[in-house]
């Protein structure tokens, strides 16, 4: 084993050879799954090792992703400065990437939907994590 580990080490990774990775992949992982139809895999890792024991990798066919022009509304939230003046670049990109299906969202919707991103209600700190304030409950 000693042997093994001195060799994994002493390799770089354009050199690493499947059954040196073996040694050291096979403790922790229980099962996998390859769906040949979809390309998708799944893992079952050894729970003494992993907090999320499931890993779920699916390969997806997406369109490119090109540019599309701004929505009326978003143009709308954007030039009113009492609606989008405050927006941070990292905010208008993130509704910039909203896409509606048949639908066109007025400058309000924008704005209620930055607020929504902004408040820390919605969205926790820790990853799993859902603290809902229940009063009355402990």
């Amino acid at each position: 084993m000693r042997v093994l580990v001195l060799e994994f080490l002493d390799t770089d990774i354009f050199n690493l050879s499947a059954e040196q990775c073996v040694v050291f992949m096979d403790p922790l992982i229980e099962s996998w799954d390859i769906d040949l139809a979809t390309f998708g895999v799944e893992i079952v890792l050894s729970r003494r090792v992993a907090r999320e024991p499931l890993k779920k990798f699916d390969f997806i066919e997406r369109d490119p992703e090109t540019p599309a022009a701004d929505e009326p509304g978003l143009k709308d939230f954007l030039r009113n400065p009492a609606l989008g003046g405050s927006a941070t670049v990292e905010e208008i990109e993130f509704l910039r990437k909203l896409r509606f299906k048949g639908r066109r969202p007025t400058a309000l919707y924008y704005y209620r939907e930055l607020q929504n991103f902004r408040d820390p209600l919605h969205f926790s700190r820790e990853v799993g994590h859902i603290d809902i304030g229940v009063p009355g409950r402990v």
